[in-house]
């Protein structure tokens, strides 16, 4: 075989085949490589018509029609190329992905021509194009004019031949100057029953598995806030008591090896989607998937990637809306618009929001990490900006003063700007600004920058600017003014002097409040660490420490732990919740399934728990079954094999079993199960333990509990006093049956016990204790009352308070 790399090259070939060597058979093969073979080539009958076909387009002077013809060597119809521009145009069919290098494979064709006005004899050429300047003559024939000839050649593709790009044509051949002699060279020409048969490629290789292993957020740990996928540069945004994290989905290029455990370095520019959990209680969070907002397939397909999301939400036109702002890059910067804080989502812009053509931006060099404020005037500000500074700048004030974040007014609208972008002055500034109001003072933090030539070089920090990669901020009474005197002082180091080797780098953070306390948003990458050690591929997972602040406003330097923040409330069992509301979890993964969700409604995303191994399991914080307990469990399941089970588990995934649920139902479908529980009381945490054979055993899509009946009382009162007989304190007591039953009352006092041994109902006793003291204390009587309800025993305790008395 030849391949050609150019014109000329292509020359020779045609010159080499017309002295009449047929190169795809001149070249010995050793030992060809034989697969199962199939037909390859679709539809080479044309009995559907052009289907698969089309004209040779590998370079831009190519061009023929192709039109279906009932003169055909067999079968009803045969494909006539005609008005051909250069000797290459002629009938293409792509078999890109189709084909393997090192393989061998036989090509077939039937090729007529009869114009009068061409030579006796012709050759024809069945031709492959892998893309570039790269042809190959795969096999020929010189029929006579009028005459069906037949191309049947054997070829084997050279072994490391690029067949990424392949694409099979029929052709004359080459001459530079076919319009010279159109008759001998572009006459038309009709072929049929073209075929390709040998070994189609192997099916790709399964994709790395991105499930998370190891125990990435330890069971009594709140940082990281999930341990099964990464997320970076978080931004909290609470509406209706649940907070919601938007973050950069680092997950999406994630991908280890299956030996090695070690996923190739992250690769920002293929990130085209936003990461969302959600809490009520700062340890429990809820998957809510992945938003799909850039790329050709994403709500602003216009835009290429989404990093460092910021959200904010306002009423605009009467109704509620929500504002998801996002960086296109590093040279813009958009938004997409939500129905709630899950969206549904779309886009109300064609182009992006912030950009070059942005007024007061010129200058900046990454247009991007939007942040949102509304101020309580319903007025909006976007934040944004960072990178090197201006080469206008003297050195130090390159590294010092950078000035490459702006802030501008939104519009009414919150998807236009409004005015002209002003600067805002940070010190060492190098992105991710982000700004809070608190007590009417508007504070921005942002990430500082580590020097180097984009920064002016070797320079010294000014007194008390921040250090490379820290988070310093900022305090004013204007959003929009922002000189470097307003500058306050650093409000987190690196995250690396917490979390040790492996975890520095840049940050990103946000703050917001929830319930009436601060909270910091950050990340590191400690998920990553704990896969791979102290060697980090740079995938990074959210953390949030509580943000304090002093007498004077100023805030108290932030201190990174994986302890993390306090749950704010214990967890509520008894309803329908998600089966990916995870405190922590070991070796499992989510995917969205369709369908809404059955916690948050149709128009919300839902999610499964999926990839689930034997040994796998999830747990929950501070799930508060109460004194009645949880009488059962359910869980809406789909069996994958027969034979597993899920244990729920007192404190850990070695706890206690309280119930266990065989996973059974029909192979591949979802159904719901439910167990007995024995021993759910009280507050603890739970974990669902899953085992069963090798393999993924089920997928989980949502839980819920039943609260036990409540045990059995007696409808008693009891009401105390205090009173004076003869100048001594009395205490006295009476107790009220109310029940249907007599009851049997022992009421105590810190004067003495009386018993009633029987008192219908309906009925009251009486009883009234001497203290011989002439003043006393308040205090309780405690009353006891005992009755058999249906064959069974039953007490209930009531306190009736008494108040201080003086006498005499």
């Amino acid at each position: 075989m030849h391949e050609r790399a150019s014109k000329r090259s292509r020359f020779r070939i045609a010159a080499m085949a017309a002295a009449g060597i047929l190169m795809a058979a001149s070249i010995a093969v050793t030992s060809p490589v034989y697969a199962a073979e199939e037909e390859l080539i679709v539809n080479g009958g044309f009995e559907n018509g052009t289907e698969g076909w089309f004209a040779n387009n590998g370079n831009a002077t190519d061009g023929a029609t192709l039109t279906i013809v009932n003169d055909a060597f067999s079968g009803s119809n045969g494909l006539r190329a005609s008005a051909r521009q250069t000797t290459g145009s002629g009938p293409m069919q792509d078999l890109s992905g189709k084909l393997q290098a090192g393989q061998t494979y036989t090509v077939t064709a039937r090729v007529k021509y009869d114009n009068p006005s061409s030579p006796a004899t012709k050759q024809f050429f069945a031709t492959m194009h892998y893309g570039g300047f790269t042809y190959t003559n795969l096999g020929s024939v010189t029929p006579a004019r009028g005459q069906w000839g037949y191309i049947n050649a054997t070829f084997t593709i050279p072994a490391g031949q690029n067949v990424t790009t392949t694409r099979l044509f029929i052709e004359t051949p080459y001459n530079a100057s076919p319009q010279s002699d159109p008759n001998l060279h572009l006459m038309d020409f009709t072929v049929d029953d073209v075929s390709l048969v040998g070994a189609p490629p192997p099916p790709p290789p399964a994709a790395p598995s991105k499930t998370v292993e190891v125990v990435g957020k330890l069971p009594g740990e709140h940082n990281p806030l999930i341990g099964h996928k990464f997320g970076a540069d978080g931004y909290g945004f609470v509406h209706d008591g649940r907070v919601y994290m938007y973050m950069t989905n680092d997950t999406q290029g994630y991908a280890p090896n299956p030996a090695t455990g070690v996923s190739p370095g992250i690769n920002y520019g293929d990130i085209n989607q936003i990461t969302l959990i959600s809490t009520t209680d700062m340890v429990n969070w809820v998957d809510h998937g992945e938003i799909p907002v850039a790329g050709s397939q994403g709500i602003a397909p216009f835009t290429n990637n989404s990093w460092a999301p910021g959200m904010e939400k306002k009423v605009v036109d009467g109704e509620e809306k929500f504002f998801l702002y996002y960086a296109n890059g590093g040279g813009s910067s958009n938004v997409i618009t939500g129905d709630s804080p899950l969206g549904p989502w779309v886009s109300e812009r064609s182009s992006t929001l912030i950009n070059g053509s942005t007024p007061g931006a010129q200058g900046v060099s990454w247009l991007f990490d939007p942040a949102p404020l509304v101020d309580d005037d319903g007025q909006a500000y976007l934040w944004f900006g960072g990178g090197p500074a201006s080469t206008a700048f003297p050195a130090a004030e390159r590294f010092n003063n950078p000035k490459n974040i702006r802030v501008i007014e939104l519009a009414d609208d919150m998807v236009n700007t409004q005015g002209t972008a002003a600067v805002v002055d940070a010190p060492v500034a190098f992105e991710a600004a982000q700004v809070f109001k608190r007590e009417g003072k508007y504070y921005l933090s942002y990430s500082s920058h580590f020097g180097g030539n984009d920064f002016g070089g070797n320079q010294t920090p000014l007194p008390g600017y921040p250090g490379g990669g820290q988070i310093g901020y900022m305090i004013s009474d204007d959003p929009m003014s922002w000189p470097k005197e307003t500058y306050a002082g650093v409000l987190f180091p690196n995250q690396s002097q917490f979390f040790g080797a492996g975890t520095g780098g840049n940050n990103h953070q946000s703050v917001f409040e929830y319930e009436g306390k601060y909270y910091f948003t950050y990340h590191a990458p400690t998920l990553n660490k704990r896969i791979n050690g102290n060697t980090t591929q740079g995938y990074r997972s959210p953390h949030i420490q509580e943000l304090t602040f002093n007498e004077d406003g100023t805030i108290q330097q932030v201190v990174g732990d994986y302890a993390g923040v306090d749950q704010v409330r214990d967890f509520d069992p008894f309803r329908t919740f998600e089966a990916e509301t995870l405190g922590w979890t070991k070796g499992i993964a989510t995917a969205k399934i369709d369908g809404g969700s059955a916690e948050f409604g149709d128009t919300a995303p839902n999610l499964v728990v999926r990839d689930i191994d034997n040994g796998d399991w999830t747990g929950l914080s501070s799930v508060a079954f109460g004194d009645t307990g949880a009488a059962s469990v359910t869980v809406t399941v789909k069996p994958l094999q027969e034979g597993g089970a899920i244990q729920v588990r007192d404190g850990s995934d070695t706890g206690a079993v309280l119930a266990t649920i065989p996973v059974t139902g029909e192979i591949g479908e979802w159904t719901e199960l439910s167990a007995d529980l024995t021993g759910a009381t009280g507050t603890k945490d739970v974990f669902f333990t899953y085992t069963g054979e090798s393999g993924d055993l089920f997928e989980l899509d949502n839980w819920a509990f039943t609260e036990g009946a409540a045990q059995p009382s007696l409808d008693v009162t009891a009401e105390a006093a205090t009173r004076c007989a003869a100048g001594k304190v009395q205490v006295t007591v009476k107790v009220t049956n109310n029940d249907d039953v007599a009851v049997q009352v022992a009421a105590v006092s810190e004067y003495g016990t009386k018993t009633f041994a029987s008192v219908a109902p309906g009925k009251s006793a009486t009883h009234a204790y001497t203290t011989r003291a002439t003043n006393i204390a308040g205090g309780d009587v405690d009353v006891t009352a005992s009755a058999t309800v249906d064959g069974q025993p039953v007490s209930t305790l009531v306190s009736a308070p008494y108040d201080s008395r003086t006498c005499g």
